[in-house]
């Protein structure tokens, strides 16, 4: 592999934040496939904590890291 080759992006950060948004996607689709769209949009817009708005808190939080992922430096390995 190149000396050049920097790969951004390809760390311990990058990575969690992936599987939170992969996590957080799962819980939506299958909430919308087991209720409906209309009632996990009622869930997410309602005034109680529900497991939508854990899984938006989770794809920001994911976003968050992948961003940190990016502007953190890589690990030199020889």
């Amino acid at each position: 592999m190149s000396s050049e080759y920097s790969r951004r992006g390809r760390n311990w950060f990058s990575a969690m934040g992936v599987l939170f948004i992969i996590m957080a996607g799962i819980v939506l689709i299958r909430n919308m496939i087991l209720w409906s769209p209309e009632f996990a949009l009622d869930f997410l817009l309602g005034p109680d904590i529900t497991n939508e708005k854990i899984s938006v808190g989770m794809i920001a939080f994911g976003l968050i890291l992948i961003g940190w992922g990016y502007r953190k430096p890589n690990v030199k390995t020889n």
